[in-house]
């Protein structure tokens, strides 16, 4: 089966729940972003699917508004909690 990987970056509170700043993940080849969320989501079962429910998401620095949107090998996912502020 082919793979690609990814690099997962985590900030604020996703950081503190995650409790790394940032990860690798290998996925399938044909792995989309909802797929990358949901191996997140097993390897933090504790605070980080909370977390993951509310946040927002950059995909090489682009907002992700399709989450069966595909990866590509390489790329970086970047997982934004809600700020707070105004």
């Amino acid at each position: 089966m082919e793979t690609l990987t990814i690099v997962v970056r985590y900030f604020a509170s996703a950081r503190a729940a995650a409790g790394v700043e940032e990860e690798k993940l290998r996925l399938s080849s044909d792995a989309s972003v909802a797929e990358a969320i949901a191996e997140l989501r097993r390897r933090h079962p504790e605070g980080l699917p909370r977390v993951l429910d509310a946040a927002s998401y950059l995909l090489d620095g682009i907002a992700v508004r399709d989450l069966n949107r595909p990866l590509t090998d390489g790329a970086e996912l970047d997982v934004l909690p809600p700020f707070a502020g105004g």
